[in-house]
């Protein structure tokens, strides 16, 4: 199996990064092909420009999307149409089977550099575009965890808590993002109020981590439209 973890945390001693850390160890010892993007080791820019594109498709006005869509359909990326961070990035999540996004929760949300690094890599032509959404998506048949850090408690973000569930706080990446360009999206990995918990705890939670990486494929997935549900134009089949 062919792993890809993106990791998203500016400080290399935090607990985010010690679980991508363990996620790395895991996978090279059973045998996996491993890469990591650590988009902050990088310096990776979060930045959706028009100098991602080496030839303009329009000139006159800019629309990522679009331009994303023409660079593609006008050549493959491998003959340059792309800047070259861009082109490594899409390679790399190709070639995955299951990616791993590994990031602390800011603001109800990822931290600007993964949502940066979405913005300019899961480009429109190829990842997604037009009917080609949920299963239909470019990139179905791959599996992707999500594995998040935060710093308020379970009962917080929980149904019942001040915040709500972690999960519809995270719909926007779960559904919005990751299924909606096909990827089969397991059930997050949660390790709440990490900044404020004992050492053991910790341990507890890396054991935690590396148990449920054991057993994936037993792992629930999140449920995302059925198109079969909906006509060509997505309107409800009533």
């Amino acid at each position: 199996m062919n792993v890809l973890i993106v990791h998203a945390h500016l400080e290399p001693a935090s607990f985010s990064s010690a679980l991508h850390l363990a996620a790395k160890s895991f996978f090279v010892q059973m045998g996996c092909s491993v890469q990591v993007s650590d988009l902050y080791e990088m310096n990776f820019n979060p930045v959706a420009s028009a100098s991602d594109f080496n030839d303009r498709a329009n000139p006159d006005y800019f629309n990522y999307a679009l331009e994303q869509r023409k660079s593609l359909s006008a050549a493959t990326i491998s003959a340059g149409t792309i800047s070259d961070d861009i082109k490594a990035e899409i390679e790399k999540v190709e070639a995955a089977d299951l990616l791993i996004l590994n990031f602390p929760l800011y603001w109800f949300s990822m931290p600007a550099i993964l949502k940066g690094w979405i913005d300019r890599v899961f480009v429109s032509g190829k990842f997604y575009g037009g009917k080609r959404i949920y299963a239909n998506g470019g990139m179905a048949g791959k599996k992707v965890l999500v594995s998040v850090t935060t710093g308020g408690r379970e009962d917080m973000l929980s149904c019942s808590g001040i915040h709500g569930d972690i999960n519809d706080i995270l719909k926007p990446l779960l559904q919005g993002t990751l299924g909606y360009v096909g990827m089969e999206v397991l059930e997050p990995f949660h390790a709440f109020h990490v900044p404020y918990i004992s050492a053991e705890a910790r341990a507890d939670l890396l054991d935690k981590w590396r148990s449920e990486l054991a057993t994936l494929d037993e792992r629930k997935q999140i449920d995302m439209p059925d198109l079969s549900k909906f006509d060509e134009y997505f309107f409800p089949i009533e």
